[in-house]
């Protein structure tokens, strides 16, 4: 079982939510989820990393458990509100939407 399954699953539990429930949520593979508790996986892609620290309003770093303080980063980050507005799109679309949108997002900047 890999460290962050246990984190996964400690905040599913303050959460009060099932596993399967956040994996539904999130737009991820249950699959991944129990790879993770069986030890066959140890890791996630960082934009899964996102998205499941995102929906916990815990930092990436807190679940992959490199610190301890939960917090998330402060939402701005010097961004405009509209080019965070963007990146929090871009942070909940499905990994097997990534390759496509990003694809449409370049036809629309280079035809500019």
């Amino acid at each position: 079982m890999s460290n962050l399954y246990k984190r996964i699953a400690e905040l599913c539990e303050e959460k009060k939510i099932k596993g399967a429930t956040m994996c539904s949520e999130v737009g991820i593979s249950k699959g991944l989820l129990t790879d993770l508790k069986m030890g066959r996986r140890t890791g996630v892609s960082a934009v899964t990393a996102q998205k499941i620290a995102s929906y916990f309003g815990v930092s990436v770093g807190y679940l992959l458990g490199e610190e301890d303080k939960k917090e998330q980063p402060t939402k701005n980050d010097g961004l405009s509100e509209k080019r965070q507005m963007l990146m929090d799109f871009v942070m909940s679309v499905p990994e097997d939407k990534a390759e496509t949108l990003l694809r449409v997002m370049k036809s629309i900047v280079e035809a500019d």
